[in-house]
């Protein structure tokens, strides 16, 4: 089976978003932890970047991956806006519109969807470190706006529902071949 990287972004010192005290450092753990639990239970080897309040940057991060030689790497982030309450919904970055990490980053984004989040696609980010720096498909998932209520209550009422989305999406790469 697959060895795939769950990347909980930011962490330590580094709190990611923050809004009314939430900081996405936690969101992102706690739903990392649990993705990476339900694919273990389907097989999948996983390798966590973190597993506790600590951080490592971008690059440290990619290239764990690199040595590991993992085949796929996901990280896991909330997205923020300038003014609260402004957007909604999720959104996946990968580096380029075309092979796995794109129809992994499709697939998880229509589980999500269906969850209850508003869909704001597939996006090219090819300046992030973590998909640019690796050597495998590599998908960053921003689950919800953390400064959007709404987003926060989806996130915290379905978090069960949110990291088997996500590791659906994930499963259905894996199990279904790729056709070019």
């Amino acid at each position: 089976m697959a060895l795939i990287v769950l990347d909980a972004g930011h962490g330590g010192a580094n709190p990611g978003a923050v809004y009314n005290g939430r900081q996405e450092k936690d969101d992102v753990l706690a739903l990392t932890l649990a993705i990476g639990e339900i694919l273990e239970l389907n097989g999948v080897d996983v390798y966590y970047t973190r597993t506790a309040d600590v951080y490592e940057s971008p690059y440290e991060k990619a290239q764990e991956g690199n040595r590991i030689g993992a085949d796929y790497f996901i990280s896991i982030h909330r997205n923020s806006s300038p003014y609260p309450n402004q957007y909604t919904g999720i959104e996946s970055l990968v580096y380029n519109q075309y092979g796995e990490a794109a129809r992994m980053a499709y697939n998880i984004n229509a589980q999500l969807e269906a969850v209850g989040f508003e869909n704001q696609g597939v996006k090219e980010r090819p300046n992030l470190v973590v998909l640019n720096s690796t050597q495998m498909p590599s998908v960053l998932v921003e689950v919800g706006f953390i400064n959007t209520d709404s987003d926060n209550l989806l996130f915290d009422e379905q978090f069960d529902e949110i990291a088997s989305a996500i590791a659906t999406g994930i499963l259905q790469t894996l199990n279904t071949p790729a056709y070019y």
